[in-house]
């Protein structure tokens, strides 16, 4: 299919035609894009809640974390570039050190990856001698670097009890650790900060518990409600409901359904539903919208990442003609991190 019959097609599936002058500009993008990732031996990772032309027409490789994670160490090219946001971007830069590692967003951050540094993962290993740690992929390499094993969305339960620990620490997502310890049946505890001098912090830990969370949060997940999928239920009696593990347990209670964005897509595909509420990234509904036209996505509420909404056309176009912008991780972090990361991929 040629450019722009597929752009077409795309923008009329999502529900926004474009005007012809939209549409012989995007195209050009589309074309120049591509001429530069073959000129550059690059190839492009699109995360799913990139905004459907770039997701549908450039990228090499579409997926979540886990997805990503692995097709960045078997890519051959001498580029990647990522459309994703920083943290993804580090991740393919730790599996693939001698390679270039582009972020098409010098500034496309994640409010769950900031809630938690390495100085805090090592404070609470100080407070939790020999504990074993999980972190969330969704945090910065320094982060990864301290912990045992990394997890995704998708494998969190599956990465906890592989451990075969009596007491596990699981950073950063407040929601996906409460929704982890329901699912595989343990009591979990919020370190309580009572004091901070400098780099000193202390916990009130006075209570019984299997795993040791932390209150970081998406700033897209944390605003889903269960009265909002009532309300959605009342409209449309037909609906299936999904919901993405980092929405609060309330949500994913009320929800048909749990899961990571592939796990998300993978059941619409194979649902005989009609109709679907995706609680998560709108982008997401919108790239299901052009997969499965005969399947209608309700978006109720339509809430769109910031950092994820900087990755356009033209960011990707500049990534790959400017050489911009480079992601780089100090080696003695790249290599610890990579361990955490090397044995999630073992496990799942």
């Amino acid at each position: 299919m040629q450019t722009k019959e597929m752009i077409e097609r795309v923008s009329k599936q999502i529900g926004k035609p474009l005007s012809d002058t939209e549409l012989s500009y995007k195209t050009q993008l589309v074309n120049e894009i591509l001429e530069w990732k073959e000129k550059r031996n690059a190839v492009i990772l699109g995360h799913n809640y990139m905004e459907p032309i770039l997701y549908h027409t450039v990228t090499d490789f579409k997926g979540d974390s886990l997805e990503l994670s692995r097709k960045a160490v078997e890519t051959d090219k001498e580029v990647i570039v990522f459309c994703g946001v920083r943290f993804m971007a580090e991740t393919a830069k730790i599996l693939n050190p001698d390679k270039t590692v582009l972020l098409p967003s010098e500034n496309a951050g994640c409010s769950l990856a900031s809630s938690i540094t390495g100085e805090h993962v090592r404070m609470l290993k100080k407070k939790f001698p020999g504990t074993p740690v999980v972190v969330y992929v969704n945090t910065y390499a320094d982060v990864k670097a301290e912990a045992d094993c990394c997890c995704t969305s998708s494998n969190a339960a599956t990465v906890v009890k592989s451990l075969k620990s009596d007491r596990v620490i699981f950073l950063p997502d407040e929601f996906l650790a409460k929704n982890t310890a329901r699912q595989i049946g343990r009591h979990i505890m919020f370190p309580k900060l009572v004091k901070s001098n400098g780099n000193e912090i202390e916990f009130d830990v006075n209570q019984d518990y299997q795993m040791i969370g932390w209150q970081g949060r998406c700033e897209v997940h944390e605003r889903f409600t269960a009265e909002e999928v009532q309300e959605a239920r009342k409209k449309f009696p037909d609906l299936v409901v999904l919901a993405h593990p980092e929405c609060p347990p309330e949500v994913v209670e009320a929800a048909d359904f749990a899961g990571s964005t592939t796990a998300m897509a993978k059941y619409v595909g194979k649902s005989d539903g009609r109709r679907y509420l995706l609680l998560t990234e709108c982008a997401m509904g919108d790239n299901i919208a052009a997969i499965y036209p005969e399947k209608e996505i309700i978006s109720l509420p339509r809430i769109r990442c910031p950092h994820m909404n900087q990755i356009t056309l033209e960011a990707t176009l500049k990534a790959l003609k400017y050489n911009q912008y480079v992601i780089e991780v100090p080696e003695d972090i790249q290599m610890r991190a990579r361990g955490a990361i090397q044995r999630m991929l073992e496990l799942c």
